[in-house]
């Protein structure tokens, strides 16, 4: 446990900060934790490369502990238009959680032989396309409103232009996709850090 002891802590950090960040809004259809969020997967990444799978899946597991924490003080905390974190929020947050992250565990073991970018990037671009679909979806979708009927969600369905600009849709779907637009980014970014910190903690796997 001693040596993934960062790993854990820096997970731990980037869960707590996105939780509180996510109630702050940046521009028009993201937030700020749509920034620090995705680095859950570098840290995932790290210590899959440094340390295993099974240390990398101990640590989104504790991730996921944190996260489940975070959600329950959330639903606890009244803002001005309710809770802080309703139900569907706080299930569609870890279940998205969850599911990502240990695809991304598995995608990178299975390419952790190929050139040293493939597998960050290639399990990152994956995971982080199955969270975004999974959170806006169980969050915010109209056709799951029985998973918490005292929830108005309506404001996510209003039609819009995508993004302002393309095609009309509903405001999650904006919503959505400008959270994974940022993740795709990120994981893009997160390549050098990456490597820089693979070559700090084992420089024979570098």
């Amino acid at each position: 446990m001693t040596r993934i002891l960062p790993g854990v802590i820096a997970m731990a950090a980037v869960v707590v900060a996105s939780n509180i960040l996510v109630q702050f809004l940046f521009g028009q259809w993201l937030t700020w934790g749509a920034f620090t969020y995705p680095v859950a997967f570098l840290v995932t990444d790290v210590m899959n490369r440094v340390y295993g799978v099974s240390a990398a899946r101990r640590v989104v597991f504790i991730g996921f502990v944190v996260g489940v924490i975070c959600s329950l003080i959330g639903t606890q905390i009244m803002g001005e238009y309710g809770p802080l974190v309703t139900w569907r929020i706080a299930i569609g947050s870890g279940l998205a959680f969850l599911s990502a992250q240990l695809l991304d565990v598995a995608i990178f073991d299975r390419l952790r032989e190929g050139s040293w970018w493939r597998a960050p990037l290639a399990s990152t671009l994956v995971g982080s396309s199955v969270d975004t679909a999974i959170f806006f979806t169980i969050a915010f979708a109209g056709s799951l409103t029985f998973l918490e009927p005292a929830n108005d969600v309506s404001w996510a369905g209003e039609a819009l232009p995508l993004l302002g600009t393309g095609p009309v849709a509903p405001l999650w779907v904006s919503l959505a996709v400008a959270d994974w637009m940022v993740k795709l980014s990120l994981a893009l970014i997160a390549l050098l850090p990456f490597r820089a910190i693979v070559r700090k903690l084992s420089p024979d796997l570098a």
